[in-house]
């Protein structure tokens, strides 16, 4: 018996309760792995997924969210209402057969990484999970309502997953340098992850994001020196990109700028980042790498220009490909006269002899 909400879709009904989180893995179960997909109901589990889900409960037990577990029952179910009519009609327990068998259509994954999480820490299996309760009623069904559950699911953009981030220690620094920072305060898309045409913004809040973590990429420092150097490093970038300043003093548009040139773009801030971390291998004082920097001021970043064809371009076009990020670190890197590492010289190379 699960205590229960009952309610009608579609015309059938269905029921919500709560499950302590030690039933989920005894009662709910996958379509085996090995039938082929036109038998199964659901994808097979991508267990690749599953250390992340696992860590994100086990080092957060006190503020995890899961969304509830959508699941058919193979059975029967009777619903006992706390009474014969009015609003205690909806509210009751629901009664299945100990010989049912339930599947879960949505949320595998999740239920997948409770078992794992309880294994490390048993104290959760007395916390609970919403689960949807649907009556089973054959294959076609169940594969419908798989097919229904995920037909529009979007992904949120990767913006709005930083800015609402609370817990990854990098998402806090990109959001202090885009609300405070002056390259960038007041001309950076928080939301989304991809400006249009006319947007007044410079630069995406993901594109950041990125362009910081590389520029950050293994570094023993604390948050605050993290945060400090960021903004140091994007602030010597800012003072060899005057196009960056000439919109912040409206002598040029942004959409101009984004049109005409490629350094606001998230490829161009990515391939600054990897400069970036370079010179803070060597030094963390920013007086030792400003003279390093100061040749970008003479790199033309017109999208007119044909060097960028092949590197940061394809076609004509903006492309983001790790091979075009890495042939664009190259381009700057000779144009600082930095050496490449080995990987990147391969693809030096290859673009060289035509490969690429």
């Amino acid at each position: 018996m699960f205590p229960a909400i009952r309610g009608i879709q579609a015309g059938r009904e269905f029921y919500v309760s709560m499950c302590p989180l030690r039933l989920i893995p005894k009662i709910f179960l996958f379509d085996e792995d090995e039938l082929a997909p036109e038998v199964r109901a659901q994808r097979t589990l991508n267990k690749g997924r599953l250390p992340a889900l696992t860590r994100y409960i086990v080092d957060n037990p006190a503020d995890y969210v899961f969304s509830a577990l959508t699941a058919s029952v193979d059975g029967d179910i009777r619903f006992e209402g706390i009474t014969d009519s009015g609003v205690g009609m909806r509210a009751g327990q629901i009664c299945i057969s100990m010989a049912a068998r339930f599947l879960i259509n949505d949320g595998q994954h999740r239920r997948a990484a409770i078992e794992q999480a309880l294994k490390e820490n048993p104290d959760l299996g007395e916390e609970t999970i919403a689960v949807v309760f649907f009556h089973d009623v054959g294959l076609a069904r169940c594969q419908q309502m798989f097919a229904d559950l995920n037909r529009h699911a979007v992904r949120p953009p990767r913006s709005i997953g930083v800015l609402y981030d609370h817990r990854d220690d990098l998402s806090t620094t990109v959001r202090l340098l885009a609300m405070r920072a002056p390259m960038f305060k007041g001309h950076v898309d928080m939301e989304n992850s991809t400006l249009s045409q006319r947007s007044r913004k410079l630069f995406t809040l993901s594109s950041i994001y990125y362009a910081t973590q590389s520029l950050l990429q293994d570094l023993k420092i604390s948050k605050n020196q993290s945060q400090e150097l960021a903004e140091a490093y994007w602030g010597a970038i800012d003072s060899v990109i005057p196009e960056w300043g000439a919109v912040r003093r409206r002598e040029m548009s942004a959409s101009e700028m984004r049109s005409d040139f490629l350094h606001s773009h998230g490829i161009a801030l990515h391939a600054l980042g990897r400069i970036g971390n370079t010179l803070l291998r060597k030094s963390l004082s920013p007086q030792s790498w400003n003279p390093v920097l100061k040749p970008l001021s003479t790199v033309d970043w017109s999208r007119s220009n044909t060097d960028w064809e092949g590197r940061a371009l394809v076609g004509g076009r903006v492309s983001k490909s790790r091979q075009n990020l890495t042939l664009t670190v190259n381009y700057l890197r000779q144009h600082l006269k930095l050496e490449l590492n080995a990987e990147e010289q391969r693809v030096e190379d290859a673009y060289l002899r035509g490969e690429s």
